[in-house]
């Protein structure tokens, strides 16, 4: 016995992703203007202070862009793949976040300046100056881990959703015969 196919939630992981990639993008836009002089102090220890990362988060790896570059367009494929076939929303925006927020930082890797293949430092000016500066698609990243983690945590405590009305799962369950 086969089960009919799950309903996809799509839309949703597709425009979680392009939300994230036009925000990080239009904000590291905007941190190229303002912060190329001097920093802008806010509140307490955060500022707003750019930096150009050659490194993974945090700027772990430094020197290895192309490296770290390949690793990300890898997953940024796995990504893609777990998206498409997201069962629950939930999951399917968590996975578009993370995934926007990947290729936010990919589009910095493939279009800034920098020295070789995908040589591009990220743009990064969210400085609380206790932890290392970062952008919105770092943000992000952890943003979307969390709705994954969260969505999993439902539907472990939930099982599985309901049907839809219409799709094609809201038939009556076929059992066995006895």
């Amino acid at each position: 016995m086969t089960s009919p196919p799950a309903h996809r939630h799509r839309a949703a992981f597709a425009l979680a992703a392009a939300v994230v990639v036009a925000l990080d993008q239009a904000t590291k836009h905007w941190a190229l203007q303002a912060l190329a002089d001097e920093p802008i102090d806010l509140v307490g220890s955060l500022r707003l202070n750019l930096t150009f990362n050659d490194g993974a988060a945090f700027s772990l790896g430094s020197g290895r862009t192309a490296w770290i570059t390949l690793l990300a367009v890898g997953v940024s494929a796995v990504l893609v793949r777990m998206g498409w076939r997201a069962e629950h929303r939930l999951w399917a925006v968590g996975v578009g976040t993370v995934l926007g927020g990947a290729l936010g930082n990919l589009v910095d890797r493939f279009l800034r300046a920098g020295e070789g293949f995908a040589g591009g430092h990220v743009v990064d000016f969210v400085d609380l100056q206790w932890w290392p500066v970062f952008n919105l698609a770092d943000a992000a990243l952890w943003v979307g881990i969390g709705l994954m983690l969260l969505s999993s945590w439902r539907e472990e405590r939930d099982g599985p959703p309901e049907p839809e009305p219409g799709s094609d799962r809201s038939g009556p369950a076929t059992t066995e015969p006895a």
